[in-house]
């Protein structure tokens, strides 16, 4: 089951990914992503294995962002791969068929194209700019979304779709109505003065 919430994980000047990661899961969140994109394989192994031991403890759903080869030698639960980065279909032939493969996508064609590849997921972004990301693609809005949300429903395709991109605690309502089946956040979480509080908010 695809959770409706979704925390990509960040470092910052006081906290490591591993820590961020911590206190997300502490407050209540039940799907992590692991996304270190810049640093040795041995350095997000490493990370990969701390999250592995939090995520069990906590009962939640460890994905390493574009590392295969990490995501299956870690145990983690499955791995999510950027729009330039690699294929689901090349990320799937590495982890297998027991693992969760989700893929980054901007448009209609995207998903389809994900969908055809075999992936359990998408995340489809990014809503508005976010400086989370290098490289971003078209932001979207709530239009966008929509409009890709419809298409998808016209075509009776029912892949499970997780709005990300610098998404703020009053904009969740607006984009769960699109039809998305949840959303990514990372920032929201990170800096939240009340994590559990904020989790709370955007999950009912």
């Amino acid at each position: 089951m695809i959770s409706t919430l979704h925390y990509i994980s960040q470092q910052t000047a006081t906290a490591s990914h591993v820590d961020n990661i911590r206190a997300a899961c502490d407050a209540g969140c039940r799907w992590i992503q692991l996304r270190i994109k810049e640093g040795p394989e041995s350095l997000i192994t490493n990370a990969a294995l701390a999250a592995r031991a939090i995520c069990d403890r906590y009962g939640a759903t460890l994905i390493i962002n574009d590392h295969p080869h990490i995501a299956k030698a870690t145990g983690a639960h499955g791995v999510h791969v950027g729009k330039n980065d690699m294929t689901v279909a090349a990320a799937r032939q590495i982890v297998g068929e027991e693992l969760i493969v989700g893929g980054t996508s901007n448009t209609l064609e995207d998903i389809l194209q994900h969908v055809k590849d075999g992936a359990d997921y998408v995340g489809l972004g990014p809503f508005r700019f976010t400086i989370t990301k290098q490289k971003l693609s078209p932001i979207l809005g709530l239009e966008g979304i929509k409009e890709i949300m419809q298409e998808l429903s016209a075509r009776n395709i029912n892949i499970p779709v997780i709005a990300i991109g610098g998404i703020l605690e009053e904009d969740v309502p607006a984009i769960l109505q699109t039809g998305v089946h949840g959303i990514a956040v990372s920032g929201l979480i990170t800096h939240a003065a009340n994590k559990k509080q904020t989790i709370l908010s955007i999950t009912t």
